[in-house]
């Protein structure tokens, strides 16, 4: 529908309050406090919560006599890529709708911007038709899209041409003194992938160098997935300059590991990230960290446990043993398995008002209210071992110690369980069994260390079906001997997958879950370990008493449709099976 521009057309508030979004009276006290100035009127509506970014754009689409569209899973058509620039789409913002009879209809937040618009119908050269959507819902149908791809590869087009005309011109491809400009190629080039990888939800970006290429991989729920085409390997020793600079590491030195940070703001939001750089034989290898602090405090400050997937005995049996006033809670997994968020989930739910709550880290990722957090620095002499001791002179009622590592502050997170504190920490150990060997390991008397510990959490991190693309499928039989199931007892039972889709970048999954295994401390169990009795006869008392192990949490999660039987396959280990 083309935009009718007449002079009749009802002011903004008229439209508000005649659509019952917004009542007169508050309307008007907006437009005082503005001044009597109603420009602004619905921005500010917004901003202060009186409506949402949807209900103005249905107001203003009203007001101009104009569609709406709410643009729920919209996705830009690939073929518009070809004649319209990702740039122009996000500079509006705008997304192309639909392409008939000559003229192109397009979503735009903003009909009243006339300029923008007339400049948006020169520019594509041809007769526009709008619909009105608001602009988050914009932002996010073209991060749905392939935007992210397209201008990527737009990006990296124009770094090429660059390259190139350099070569010929016999200097070098970048210099140190390039990196300061803002059009400098490598620079956007470097800041695109790392956006793609947060509107990815990666958590690490890891470039390669091989013989002839340059790869870049995305850490997705656990997997890497490949971020983009490889690009020419002549591209890898300007990016691994240009972080290095950011990073504020030795660009000349290339035989030695290096570790640094560095803080950038993208996409309006600020983001922290860590570097690795290896030395390998084609060139240095370099993973990115990425720490979205505003993402992950905003979640953790919600977050509970009964929503990171606990089942529900287990949740039961956890929330109680972080409700006790002392006694050591020990959550273990390998690396990367969820542990941190699993005890930051507990924190949140503990009553931090009436008890003095300090936690010893390395780092410390996510900062929250409330809790005293000491970062552990090494080089100044701050370890965990001595930040404990502190900790225990600074009046403690519960205590989070990021990881133990060794004997010494094992000693001490012992005798602060045993003297009246709850300790929350973690280790690194396969299942909950295997907790007592490691500490037996460091050399911790046992008689302390069962007296001290309450409970022990064993987790890992599932990737759960794309709810988009999720469908029904038949049991194969030779996955479920694989599985350990029985294949007649199993075979009419519902069995999900994901086809793969444009939403879990054709995976099949989206989002992960935690399985658990929850091993609570029984006298009978501690006389057990004491007694050095058989682990098999331990384990079984322990199913006995109700525990759950890992492979049965996870096959209860593939039963209930949340994942598959090849996804636990992967992560649960054989001796599970």
């Amino acid at each position: 529908m083309l935009m009718q521009r007449h002079l009749t057309r009802p002011s903004l508030a008229d439209v508000m309050v005649r659509e019952g979004i917004v009542p007169r009276r508050t309307v008007d006290q907006v437009v005082a406090r503005l001044g009597g100035s109603t420009t602004a009127l619905g921005q500010t509506l917004v901003e202060e919560g009186t409506i949402s970014e949807a209900q103005l754009a249905q107001a203003l689409a009203a007001q101009y006599g104009l569609p709406y569209d709410a643009l729920t899973g919209f996705r830009v058509d690939s073929e518009f890529y070809h004649t319209i620039s990702v740039k122009l789409m996000r500079r509006h913002p705008f997304v192309p709708v639909k392409d008939e009879a000559g003229a192109l209809t397009i979503a735009i937040s903003d009909p009243q911007n006339l300029l923008a618009l007339d400049e948006l119908e020169i520019l594509l050269n041809r007769p526009l038709h709008y619909v009105v959507s608001s602009r988050s819902a914009i932002q996010s149908a073209l991060e749905r899209s392939e935007g992210s791809s397209q201008a990527l590869r737009e990006l990296e087009a124009e770094y090429r041409s660059v390259l190139v005309k350099e070569d010929e011109r016999g200097e070098e491809v970048l210099t140190v003194d390039h990196f300061g400009e803002d059009q400098s190629p490598v620079v956007k080039l470097l800041d695109t992938i790392m956006l793609s990888a947060m509107q990815r939800r990666a958590s690490d970006i890891h470039i390669e160098a091989t013989d002839r290429a340059t790869t870049v991989k995305f850490r997705v729920d656990g997997i890497l997935v490949s971020a983009m085409d490889p690009l020419d390997v002549k591209l890898h020793p300007p990016l691994v300059s240009r972080l290095k600079v950011m990073s504020d590491l030795d660009i000349a030195e290339r035989r030695v590991p290096q570790d640094g940070s560095f803080r950038m703001r993208l996409d309006r939001k600020t983001v922290d990230f860590r570097v690795s750089i290896l030395p390998s034989v084609f060139g240095e290898s370099v993973v990115i960290r990425i720490l979205d602090r505003e993402a992950i405090t905003t979640g953790v400050s919600t977050l509970r446990l009964d929503r990171l997937g606990f089942n529900p005995e287990d949740l039961k049996r956890f929330r109680r043993a972080i409700t006790r006033p002392y006694g050591m809670v020990l959550v273990t997994g390998p690396t990367g398995s969820g542990k941190t968020t699993t005890l930051y989930a507990a924190i949140s739910e503990m009553n931090i008002q009436e008890d003095k709550l300090i936690t010893i880290e390395d780092p410390v990722e996510y900062q929250l209210p409330g809790v005293v957090q000491i970062p552990v620095n090494e080089k100044k002499g701050l370890t965990f071992a001595r930040g404990l001791r502190s900790i225990l002179r600074h009046d403690p009622d519960k205590i989070m110690v990021g990881e133990i590592r060794d004997a010494e502050t094992a000693q001490i997170a012992i005798q602060s369980a045993l003297t009246g504190h709850l300790v929350l920490t973690t280790v690194h150990a396969n299942n909950v069994f295997d907790v007592i060997g490691r500490f037996a390991s460091m050399g911790i008397d046992s008689y302390n260390f069962l007296a001290a510990l309450t409970c022990v959490l064993a987790q890992r991190l599932i990737r759960v079906i794309c709810p988009d693309c999720r469908h029904q499928v038949v049991l194969d039989q030779a996955l479920a001997e694989e599985s350990g199931l029985d294949y007649d007892e199993f075979k009419s039972a519902p069995f999900y997958e994901g086809k793969g889709c444009s939403e879990c970048h054709d995976t099949g999954y989206r989002g992960r879950k935690c399985i658990t295994e929850f091993l609570d401390l029984t006298d009978e169990i501690k006389e057990m370990i004491l007694a050095d009795r058989a682990l098999s006869e331990i384990r079984y008392r322990a199913v006995t008493d109700g525990m759950i192990t890992l492979r049965q949490s996870a096959v209860k999660k593939v039963l209930a449709g949340e994942t598959t039987l090849r996804e636990i396959n992967r992560v649960t280990f054989s001796e599970e099976r």
